[in-house]
């Protein structure tokens, strides 16, 4: 056989072998896909022409029923949908100053932070108030006040936890009534300090887990303030949630400093992530930093486009797997569908 013979046969082959290659890639796979995506879903909320959609969504959260709750800084300030999207009520006109985060109890009542008034509330469903901790419009570092306070957790036996945040660096214990217990906590990049306590959520054994988010941590605490671990340069936890399973969801963005080179880089990304509770990450997902123009105070959302959030500060999952995220300078809660088989 002549060399040339030989060249041109390999030639052939080699041909034949990457045409084949591209059809063998071009195929379906047979096998379902290991990784879970998640599709925005354009069409929720169906908001009713007249509730506003102005303002940031702040504190959200999903109840028994699978309602889904929000919180924002808007002329109607609590906002519930069904998973479908459909309007259930809205109250809150005028009650608020600067809302934060909020939570369903064990009981479904409703728990916000107001960070502007500093003070927590409890409301039934339907609105009503049922307590208030903290003196409104009054600051202060006693077991009377808050300093600007920004979460809290509500235990199956009654207790509340609440992140007195962004004056105050400390996390506050009230039994079921509202009646003092303890505080701990200080201002510190230490295990058992704080640079900003963000959010706070309680897992089915009592364990506490903080967004510590301007140091990029999470901490765990019991509920005697004993100290047990953190978890950091993980993620900029903005907002956590806890399923009943004991899946800690967190919202951010990647690590970074705070402040560096003469300014608040508050975020470079946006993510949300699935922990188990010993700190291990079992899911992540990234979500599209939108375009809201330079002045966040006054962003155009205008610009925005579904599945983008600019600030994504809280989050929450359905019954079902859903998984929602509130976004403040997006000024939009969105829903994501889990997708894990074609």
């Amino acid at each position: 056989m002549t060399q040339r013979l030989l060249l041109g046969m390999l030639s052939i082959a080699l041909v034949f072998g990457m045409v084949s290659g591209s059809q063998l890639w071009a195929e379906e796979p047979k096998d379902d896909p290991v990784v879970t995506e998640f599709d925005v879903d354009p069409a929720w909320p169906k908001r009713p022409e007249n509730i506003s959609g102005k303002g940031w969504v702040s504190g959200l959260a999903v109840d028994a029923q699978d309602n889904v709750w929000f919180f924002r800084k808007g002329p109607d300030p609590v906002q519930v949908y069904t998973a479908d999207g459909d309007f259930v009520r809205s109250w809150g006109k005028g009650m608020f100053e600067n809302p934060h985060h909020l939570r369903i109890d064990p009981e479904g009542n409703v728990w916000v932070a107001d960070f502007g008034l500093h003070i927590v509330q409890k409301f039934t469903p339907e609105g009503k108030e049922l307590m208030t901790l903290g003196v409104r419009g009054e600051k202060g570092t006693d077991a009377q006040h808050f300093n600007m306070p920004t979460d809290m957790a509500i235990t199956p036996s009654g207790d509340i936890f609440v992140t007195d945040g962004y004056g105050n660096r400390r996390v506050v214990h009230f039994d079921k009534k509202g009646t003092f217990i303890k505080a701990f906590g200080e201002e510190g990049p230490k295990p058992g300090q704080f640079v900003l306590p963000h959010a706070i959520v309680v897992d089915s054994k009592g364990l506490l887990y903080i967004a510590d988010r301007n140091s990029g941590r999470l901490q765990i605490f019991d509920q005697s303030g004993l100290f047990l671990d953190q978890w950091s340069n993980v993620m900029m936890p903005w907002g956590l949630s806890i399923t009943k399973d004991d899946e800690l969801w967190v919202c951010g963005s990647s690590p970074h400093w705070w402040y560096r080179h003469g300014v608040y880089p508050e975020y470079k990304d946006q993510l949300f992530a699935r922990f188990s509770t010993n700190g291990r990450i079992r899911q992540t997902w990234g979500l599209k930093l939108g375009d809201i123009g330079t002045d966040k105070d006054h962003p155009d959302v205008s610009r925005l486009k579904p599945g983008e959030t600019v600030g994504a500060h809280c989050i929450a999952q359905d019954s079902k797997g859903n998984v929602y995220v509130g976004d403040i300078y997006g000024e939009r809660a969105q829903k994501f569908v889990p997708v894990s088989k074609r």
